[in-house]
């Protein structure tokens, strides 16, 4: 089952609008394999997509996948093996999304981080990236680890509530809350329109 929607406004301890000029859009994850958890979601990335595109905020997708058992990690350990592998149909970004993402826009990885061995901080540095707009699959795991490491790092987070999803409410409602207390402005797709386009 997934689990999204929840508005930000029940975990939010700050406010701020993101700087188009600065941002840009992390697409994490959304693939075949999690594709139960992405269509519920689907209309709302695709929104936030729309708008950060319409505001000139670049858009990167990253893509989970394993190519041998030597990039399993600890993850191979602890879901039993059961991972997305190169080169399976699940490992493919789903269609709606497949069509948006240039070949030099999708970033490749195989934990969850998106900036664990990918070179992601780099080109963000590269690009005059100071914001990042957190969205995709699993909001508790890729999406938060994601959005954590970003924090660490020096960029400002901001964290959507309603185009991330996870397997379990309870899961996407403790993420929201922990990073709202410490790591990320909390934002949906009313208030990204808002605050990139006005009332």
């Amino acid at each position: 089952m997934a689990a999204a929607a929840a508005s930000y406004k029940k975990y939010e301890t700050r406010s701020r609008n993101p700087d188009p000029k600065t941002s840009l859009l992390l697409v994490i994850d959304v693939q075949n394999y999690f594709s139960s958890m992405v269509n519920p979601i689907l209309p709302q990335l695709l929104t936030t997509i729309a708008l950060c595109r319409r505001s000139s905020i670049p858009v990167l997708f990253t893509r989970h996948n394993h190519k041998s058992p030597p990039d399993y990690g600890m993850l191979g350990e602890w879901w039993d093996n059961d991972l997305v592998l190169d080169g399976t149909v699940e490992a493919e970004l789903v269609p709606e999304i497949r069509r948006l993402a240039g070949q030099n826009e999708v970033v490749e990885k195989n934990t969850y981080s998106a900036f664990e061995n990918t070179g992601l901080q780099e080109r963000l540095v590269e690009m005059g990236v100071k914001e990042v707009i957190v969205t995709g699959v699993m909001t508790n795991l890729c999406c938060e680890t994601t959005a954590r490491e970003a924090f660490v790092k020096g960029f400002r987070v901001f964290f959507s509530t309603d185009a991330t999803a996870t397997s379990d409410l309870e899961l996407h409602e403790a993420t929201l809350k922990n990073l709202a207390y410490g790591f990320a402005y909390l934002v949906d797709c009313d208030r990204l329109q808002d605050g990139l386009f006005g009332k």
